[in-house]
């Protein structure tokens, strides 16, 4: 595992942080794939590494466990949980579904008010590819198409689009992985073209955009597993 930060201070505990601190961190390590699919999760190691209880532990585990990020097995072993490339081509599929619908209904559906919170989360966006900062990347992307999601009005489709943005934290890794963490300003231009349809009330721009960013995201993250499949096999991997 990565190594041990430093031990948390004791005033720190009593406000109750130890759950969070530790969850945050993991979360991190899984998602920017520091931590591999598969690899074993250790009550007693974590504990020794955040100098924590296991009581603690146990409660930022089941967050994790949750989000679907680690997964208990039969044998009650726990890993972080591995990737489903299998089922992919479905997974993009919807994505690219709630994109284009989500997108739709905001511009169809917003009120003035929800335009500067999505404003902002795209500034954060933007300072996030500035800084090529990844997490911040993965967490304010999600957050700015949750903020259009929810300018569209419709709490199921909402609630879709937060569970598959959040299954797809680990692929979007491999997204800007494939930019070796420089996102060409093009893409990010993508949002700010999103806004402006939105403003507009121009569905059908809002649309082939919302379409247009999805098919070039999901190209881009298939050329990247392709490339890294050709690789493992040419090394016999």
């Amino acid at each position: 595992m990565s190594k041990a930060p430093d031990k948390l201070e004791p005033s720190i505990l009593k406000r109750g942080a130890g759950v969070s601190y530790v969850y945050e961190s993991l979360r991190n390590e899984i998602i920017e794939l520091k931590l591999a699919p598969g690899t074993p999760i250790d009550e007693v190691q974590l504990a020794e590494r955040f100098a924590l209880s296991r009581t603690p532990i146990r409660e930022a585990l089941v967050r994790l466990a949750a989000e679907g990020l680690i997964t208990t097995l039969t044998n009650r072993a726990t890993i972080v949980s591995q990737i489903d490339f299998l089922n992919l081509p479905d997974f993009f599929d919807a994505l690219t579904l709630m994109y284009r619908v989500t997108t739709r209904l905001a511009a169809a559906n917003h009120r003035p008010e929800d335009i500067p919170a999505i404003r902002a989360l795209q500034d954060e966006f933007v300072a996030a590819v500035e800084a090529k900062n990844v997490m911040a990347l993965i967490l304010t992307n999600r957050d700015f198409h949750l903020a259009i999601a929810r300018a569209g009005g419709n709490q199921y489709y909402i609630d879709l689009f937060t569970r598959l943005l959040d299954e797809g934290r680990r692929i979007l890794r491999l997204y800007y992985s494939s930019f070796n963490d420089n996102l060409p300003r093009q893409y990010v231009n993508e949002h700010e073209d999103m806004i402006a349809a939105i403003i507009a009330r121009d569905v059908t721009r809002a649309d082939e955009l919302a379409r247009a960013h999805a098919d070039q995201i999901v190209r881009q993250i298939q050329s990247y597993i392709s490339a890294d499949n050709r690789q493992n096999a040419q090394m016999g991997l």
